[in-house]
């Protein structure tokens, strides 16, 4: 077998092998410690959080929950770019993010934690969360959308309302009466015995709980640990405790200006009211002015809803289920409000809007909960759920300012642009080899030197960021 030349000049390389344990130097220069090249995505990041006075805020924020003196704590800064870093890596659980950045040396990096520091556990990401209310995290979202507003990705004039649900990190064989406590499988027992059956087997049991109806009532049952989640029908069909979040989208630029929770059971045209509540709080401070277009699909349609929108004078495009003709005896205010809003979602800009809010809203829903892991909760009670998941959301909207700043939303989009580049490299070396054989052909033909042209090799590859005219 041939031997490959490697590097220049006539030396070679040999293949390297794996040695055995070895004694681990006990003293090590911090010169010799292995650095990190840092992350692009990460570090363009902390530059909006600290063009932002990012740390500075959220630990005013914080201070009024911890005591002066004693053994300082976890810098809340830390412990919020450790939850974003959760959606940013795709990471559902705390005890994941805690390995990830203690693994990571880019991570370390973006949370200015040093190598001879160690990172903090899973256990101290609790602790903090429960020590901090849903106010201060509420906080932190607000941040993001002033610096969304700063770069002009908030109108806050037309809102988008969604609602998906979230699995519970309850099973459905722990769920107890709520009036005496008992569980699910003994109450089956005395049903069965009731029935006339003494010694019930598990076929007689699951035979009995086949046959009743509404059986999963949440009114009758609740989890122990968990009494927010709710027996819900899930959207593949299957039964699971779960919660309801939703989503108020802003329809020009898809950022997230509102987040409610409640339980999976909750009715839209329920919990639709809170989230406009909510959202309007969030936008009134930094645009002067409440939201007046929203737009739903028909699961949020009913005559409340309608007269909602008719008495805060709001302008509604939501989606209108068949129901026949109507009787409108008793409720103007409805019929009004209902006409106007069918008139409008039938026009070219209801249409229009109705098609955006099925793109941008389920959008959200995709990067939060699919690629951002939160599809399946492993914390338990809507505060702690919430807590997490407004910090959740902000990454998402500040994902949206690095894409329209840097070109990409996600370190996974970082990855897609190197690929481009590498294409783009391709091209360009394929450009001018062709340049360079046409233009000796001519030269032959006509008896003239051939024009020189820049090398392949000399071009590299193309830097992120960089124009296209620059790198040639």
């Amino acid at each position: 077998m041939a031997q490959i030349e490697c590097g220049e000049g006539d030396g070679h390389m040999s293949m390297g092998q794996r040695e055995g344990e070895s004694q681990g130097e006990l003293w090590i220069p911090t010169g010799d410690l292995a650095g990190s090249p840092g992350h692009p995505f990460y570090e363009r990041l902390n530059e909006i959080l600290q063009a932002a006075d990012f740390d500075a805020r959220v630990e005013d924020l914080c201070r009024p929950f911890y005591k002066d003196g004693g053994r300082p704590s976890i810098r809340p800064g830390v412990y919020f770019r450790m939850l974003m870093i959760g959606y940013f890596e795709g990471l559902g659980s705390e005890r994941g993010i805690a390995w990830r950045c203690a693994d990571s040396l880019a991570l370390r990096t973006f949370l200015g934690i040093a190598l001879e520091e160690s990172t903090p556990d899973h256990s101290s990401l609790c602790r903090i969360r429960k020590r901090l209310d849903v106010e201060v995290h509420q906080e932190v979202f607000d941040l993001a959308l002033r610096v969304l507003s700063s770069e002009g990705l908030l109108r806050g004039k037309t809102i988008g309302v969604d609602a998906t649900t979230l699995e519970a990190n309850a099973a459905l064989r722990s769920i107890v009466r709520r009036d005496n406590g008992r569980q699910y499988a003994d109450y089956l027992v005395e049903l069965a015995k009731a029935s006339g059956i003494e010694t019930p087997t598990r076929s007689d049991l699951a035979k009995i709980d086949r046959k009743r109806s509404k059986k999963g009532s949440n009114a009758d049952w609740k989890h122990p640990h968990d009494p927010d989640a709710q027996i819900t029908k899930m959207k593949d069909g299957r039964t699971h405790l779960a919660h309801k979040c939703e989503h108020a989208v802003d329809m020009d630029s898809g950022a997230i200006l509102g987040v409610t929770l409640h339980g999976g059971a909750a009715g839209d045209t329920s919990t639709m009211p809170e989230t406009m509540k909510v959202t309007c709080e969030n936008v009134l401070p930094i645009k002067g002015d409440v939201p007046r277009e929203w737009v739903a699909d028909k699961g949020y349609h009913s005559n409340a809803t309608m007269e909602l929108m008719e008495r805060n004078k709001l302008t509604g495009y939501i989606s209108e289920p068949d129901r026949g003709r109507r009787r409108w005896k008793g409720r103007k205010g409805a019929q009004r409000a209902t006409y106007a809003n069918r008139r409008r979602i039938r026009g070219e800009r209801g249409k229009e809007r109705l098609r955006q809010r099925a793109e941008l809203v389920e959008r959200s829903f995709a990067h939060a909960l699919e690629s951002g892991a939160m599809r399946r909760t492993w914390l338990r009670h809507h505060d702690n759920i919430l807590k997490r998941y407004l910090v959740h959301v902000a990454a998402f909207n500040f994902g949206l300012v690095m894409r329209q700043m840097f070109g990409f939303g996600t370190p996974r989009g970082l990855a897609g642009l190197a690929g481009l580049d590498h294409a783009l490299n391709h091209l360009l070396r394929a450009l001018f080899t062709l340049v360079r054989v046409q233009s000796a052909r001519l030269a032959i033909d006509l008896a003239i030197p051939p024009v020189r042209t820049p090398k392949s090799r000399a071009f590299g590859p193309l830097l992120l960021g960089t124009p296209l005219s620059t790198a040639c």
